[in-house]
Order: C-alpha cells, then structure tokens, then sequence
C-alpha cells in the first residue's frame, strides 16, 4: 500500500486547501496519473501518482486543509480498492441501527467525541476561527445538510443562549443551512461565497504588512510624452523585429532599477535587527488574475534588454492567467510595480508586498494642461505615480528622491540605456 502524501511546495507554504479530487475510491489509476489539485496561497498544484494501482482511500475532503508531510489518502498496488478510513464509521453506524441498544450507544461514541479539528470536515475558514477561539471542532453543532461546518456554526456555538426568546429561537439554525444563498428578506437577496485559499492569503498578508510596517506613501507626477513618441516612432519596427509589443512597463521597470541602483535602500528587507541591502535586481510585476492578485518576478531586470522584459511580463502574465505560474516564478522579487492604470485608476496608494520596503503604483495617463513657462500652457498626457516604502528604515527624503529619480528617468528615455 502507497500513502497519497502532501508533498513540499517550497518556501513559505505549509499547508494548502483540497481544490479538487480527480479520482474516488476504487478507481485504477497509473504512475503518474493527476489525483488531485491542491489550491496554496499562490498556485494551484497537481499531485500525481508515485505508484500504479487502485485508490484504497481518500481520508481528506476537498475544501479541508492539509499540511505538508500529511497523509490525504492510499493506493493499493495491483489490488482492489479497500475502505476507506473516513467512510467506514458511517458503515460501522449503520449496522448497529438494528442491533441492541447497547451496541448502537457503544459505536457512535468514537464518531461524536473523537473528531478534532482535522478530521471534522469543516470549512478553512471555520477550522481558522475555532482555532482562535479554542474550539473543539468535534463539539460544533453543524446547520449543512451534510455536517459540513462553517464559520456562522462556530459562532453560533459560542453564542449565549438568549432568555428573552426562548419560544422562537429554536427555529433559528434553519437559516445558515440556507446561508449559501441567504434570503433573509425576499427583495434583497444575499449570495454568500466562500473566499479561496489565495484571496485569504492575500487578506491575510495585505493586513500584516499594514500592521508590521510602518508605511507611508509619497506621490509624483510623469509627463509622458517623450516615452509615448518613442513607442509611436518604435513601435512597428520593434514588433518586426522582436515579436513583442513595445509596452510600459520595459519603461517603468528600466527606471525602477536605475532608481534602485542610486539609492539602494530601497532594495532591502528587515530581518530582525539587520538590514539586507540586495546587490540584484528582480522586479516582481502584479498582475490581476481570477483567483486574485499575484506578483511573478523578471529576474536580474538590469541585465534584460527592452524586448526581454516585454517577453517576460507577457509569458508570466499569460501564466498568471491560466493558473500555470511555478513557485519559483513568484519567490524572491526585490521591489514590486503594480499598475493599476490599467483599470482607470487615476490614483491610489499602494500596499507593500512584504517583506519588501518598497512598491510602485502606476495610474491612468490623462491629458492636463501643464505650464511649459511663464506663458505658455499645453495638454500633456501626465501620469501619477506612488511610492508605498517602510518608514522603519527608509527615510521621507530618500523615498522622495527615489520617486523624482524615477519621473527623471522616464521622461528622459534615452537616460534609462543609461541608468537602467
């Protein structure tokens, strides 16, 4: 018998969320073959088999969290399928419905009493919660019709019993068995979902940065004509050549490292009582995809050419997209750009992408009149842009000339073969 183990998933991850089985019980499967998909913090990952045979058992549920190391299910070599572990109580429970009262208060016990927080199946959600709260998950009453239990089940639980209402509250658990969509009142319908492993991550580390850092955001603004009549002039002859549009971001991630290179600050991380100033320059780029944000990595952005930075961005955006991006293609980046103009943002303040010190927003570029001298006014396509930075070891001053030095790169284009 082979065991169906959580594999490691790199750096950061120790746990993950069933997304979905891709074989039950019973089915033969071969070395190789896709068992299921586990949904982390940053990919989804594919968990094959390490030996051909017939799935004996499936102890984990999609939708329960896993740990790394820990055993979700076995496969019998070249044999029939056995039973499963988890199923085998509701057999166990069947049987004795007939039998003596004895043996049917004798069986059940284990099933009631025993479920800890990994083996009752419960939401990620609920199984966080009553951690916090130090709550046997075996205890919680469920309102599914499945015994399934969720967050609303756990605060139910802790929730005092109220005297006033004694007659009409006995009714009330109806309602979060129907809580996937609520109707509490008819005219306006609520539908409740459940976040994904990543977008509580995402929660979770956008809160903590706020928390851990004592970040503050400055702001600038581009003028950017010089960089749009060279994508104008270039733009044809540079798709002939390199098959790759001629975008921004080659722009904005060549001024960033330049920006970088005179004040290196910028490119370090806290760790502890130390600082580590980083001598390379890997610039994550946050792309939106449908399980939420993520911020793939162009490493050693100062040694890429134009083009090369425009072919990465476009194949680890596709990745992103398609829910094919690697674990190595989201670790490790220096500082973050993140471009939310794309979206019609005029400006925001973004947040840090810990633990990184330092995050650039671009926004929409939009004609404003612009004074050239004392006389003269013109419409110039302008562009806000933000600097979020950790205030615990980046000064204002070194924040603000970190940004102009960004603005002067950028509307002097020929500076950035240069600087970046």
């Amino acid at each position: 018998m082979n065991e169906i183990i959580v594999p490691a998933m790199g750096e950061s991850i120790t746990e993950g969320t069933i997304y979905k089985w891709h074989v039950k019980v019973g089915d033969t499967v071969n070395q190789g073959d896709v068992l299921l998909e586990l949904e982390t913090d940053k990919v989804n990952l594919e968990i094959s088999a390490e030996a051909a045979g017939v799935i004996g058992s499936i102890v984990k549920q999609e939708g329960d969290t896993v740990q790394i190391g820990e055993v979700i299910g076995t496969i019998n070599e070249g044999g029939n399928a056995q039973t499963a572990p988890a199923p085998a109580p509701v057999q166990a429970q069947a049987a004795p419905q007939a039998a003596p009262a004895p043996a049917t208060q004798a069986t059940p016990a284990p099933v009631v009493v025993e479920p800890s927080d990994n083996s009752r199946p419960a939401s990620p959600s609920a199984r966080k919660l009553a951690r916090e709260l130090g709550i046997d998950l075996g205890r919680v009453q469920s309102s599914d019709p499945i015994g399934r239990i969720y967050q609303e089940d756990i605060r139910a639980s802790t929730a005092p019993a109220p005297s006033a209402q004694p007659s009409s509250k006995p009714a009330a658990p109806a309602a979060p068995a129907a809580s996937k969509s609520e109707v509490i009142n008819p005219a306006k319908p609520i539908d409740r979902q459940r976040m994904s492993r990543r977008r509580l991550t995402i929660a979770n580390r956008l809160l903590e940065a706020q928390k851990t850092a004592a970040m503050l955001t400055t702001f600038n603004e581009v003028d950017m004509t010089a960089i749009l009549d060279v994508r104008k002039r270039r733009k044809q002859s540079f798709i002939e050549k390199y098959d790759v549009s001629l975008g921004f971001m080659s722009f904005f991630t060549k001024a960033v490292v330049g920006a970088l290179k005179a004040f290196p600050m910028v490119n370090s991380e806290i760790d502890g009582e130390d600082v580590l100033i980083k001598k390379f320059y890997d610039i994550g780029i946050a792309v939106s995809a449908k399980e939420g944000l993520v911020v793939p990595v162009v490493r050693d952005a100062d040694r890429l050419s134009f083009a090369e930075i425009e072919k990465q961005i476009a194949e680890l955006a596709a990745k992103a997209r398609s829910n094919s991006l690697s674990l190595s293609e989201l670790q490790g980046g220096t500082f973050t750009i993140t471009n939310g103009g794309v979206f019609g943002s005029l400006l925001s303040t973004p947040i840090l992408n810990a633990p990184q010190v330092g995050i650039l927003g671009m926004h929409k570029i939009q004609l404003r009149p612009v004074a050239i001298d004392e006389e003269r006014m013109e419409n110039r396509p302008m562009m806000y842009i933000a600097l979020s930075y950790d205030h615990r070891i980046i000064d204002g001053s070194e924040a603000v000339r970190f940004l102009v030095k960004v603005k002067e790169l950028l509307e002097d284009p020929e500076s950035l073969l240069l600087e970046g």
